[in-house]
Formats: structure tokens, sequence, C-alpha cells
């Protein structure tokens, strides 16, 4: 190798090593919220200069600063960190192993059985533009009073196992196993199994979106004022 390539490794070595810092755990899960450095700042009494020290992992916080930030993003402060077995950089940062994948369900901050499906991170973080994950809805299974979420985007699925009903406005579609959907998150939608075997899915979605809040159409609604929650990776 010449000595740009050298130093393309020597970056790209950094990059791997930076994406799986604390830090950078914390500022993933703030853009996915939605949330800038002031509204953290406001939520912790953290300033936001040291916010961004810890982010850029200029320093190291706190145990008492690491559930400040936590309890601000609405987040087990355990999601910081993460299990990324590997024989060197690059595989911590960017592979997923079955064993080793990420509950989405506590990002959601909601287990199974009130959302009516389990779900895990095959993306190797969500720090990117695109989330993947895999689903399996119960049988019977389908969110109770849920507020169908909308957001600027687009999502897509594969389905691995099984039977949904996939609801896009008013009109409502049975997708068997092998079957594959895409569609703008614009557009209200959700799924529901109705059989009595399980349902898996692989899906895909752009940007990554997962707020403390609940958005529908123009509206903002806080988790704590309604029982009605949409937001989450998976149809």
């Amino acid at each position: 190798m010449d000595g740009n390539d050298s130093t393309l490794d020597e970056d790209a070595l950094v990059a791997a090593e930076n994406l799986i810092s604390l830090g950078s755990e914390m500022r993933q899960v703030r853009k996915a919220r939605l949330l800038t450095l002031k509204d953290v700042a406001a939520a912790t009494g953290i300033s936001v200069s040291h916010l961004s020290a810890i982010e850029r992992s200029a320093t190291s916080p706190s145990i008492e600063v690491v559930h400040k930030i936590a309890t601000a993003l609405d987040i087990d402060p355990d999601w910081f960190f993460a299990r990324r077995p590997g024989s060197g950089p690059m595989e911590r940062a960017y592979v997923v192993r079955k064993r080793n994948r990420r509950d989405l369900n506590r990002l959601y901050r909601e287990d199974k059985t009130q959302i009516g499906l389990s779900d895990e991170l095959l993306s190797s973080s969500i720090a990117g533009q695109i989330l993947m994950g895999i689903a399996e809805y119960e049988p019977h299974s389908e969110r109770p009073g849920h507020t169908i979420y909308q957001h600027a985007g687009e999502q897509h699925g594969f389905i691995l196992e099984g039977k949904l009903e996939l609801q896009l406005e008013n009109e409502f579609i049975t997708l068997q196993e092998g079957d594959s959907f895409s569609f703008p998150t614009e557009i209200i939608h959700n799924a529901r199994n109705r059989t009595d075997k399980p349902a898996r899915l692989i899906w895909a979605i752009a940007p990554i979106v997962i707020p403390k809040d609940v958005v529908v159409g123009a509206q903002t609604v806080r988790k704590d004022q309604t029982n009605q929650q949409g937001e989450g990776g998976s149809a």
C-alpha cells in the first residue's frame, strides 16, 4: 500500500473506534430522539460544552452524569454499553453477531407485552441514515391503543415467516412469507398478526427517528400524557 492508502486505513480505524465510544452512543440516541444538546442540557443541568465534550469523547462522564443523560434521553443506561466482541476495531464497530443483537424494545421503553412485538437491531449502530431490524409479532398481537406514527421518510420490509396484516391509510393488506413492501412513512401505517402463529419480518427505515414524544401528523404528544404510543422501527 502507498502512503495514501495507509492514511485512509488509519482514518477508517479511528472512525470505527469512535463509533463505539460511550460519547458516540449517547449522541446516536440524542439524534434519534430529535433532541439538541440544549434540550439535554436543560433536562440534566449539565452545560452544553460539557455534554459536547462527552459526545466527542474528550472527557469521561461520571456514573451520575451517565444516569442523568440516560434519564433525559428516556433510555436504560445499559444501552450505552453494548457488547461488541471482535478481534479488531472494524469487526467490533460494524459486525453484529446473532447472540449480540441489541433489544430495540429497550430503546422504545416498551416491552413485548405492551407493543405486541419484539424488535432487535440488525444494524451495527443507530448512527447512520438507515436503521435495519428484525421483528417478531406474537400470535394475535397488535399495539393496544396504538396511535399510528407518521414522519417523513421511508420504510421497507420482507416477511420471513407467517402472515401480517399491513395497514396503509384505510387499506388492509395481507402479507405472507416471501412478500415485501416499501412505502413513504408519511402514510398512516400499522401492522398486526391476526393468526395463531408468530410472524417475523426484516425491516429497514430511514431516516432514523425514535423520539421521546409521539408525533402524529402535525401534533406532538408527550408519552406521559397518553397511553397511545406509536414510535418504533417496524410498522
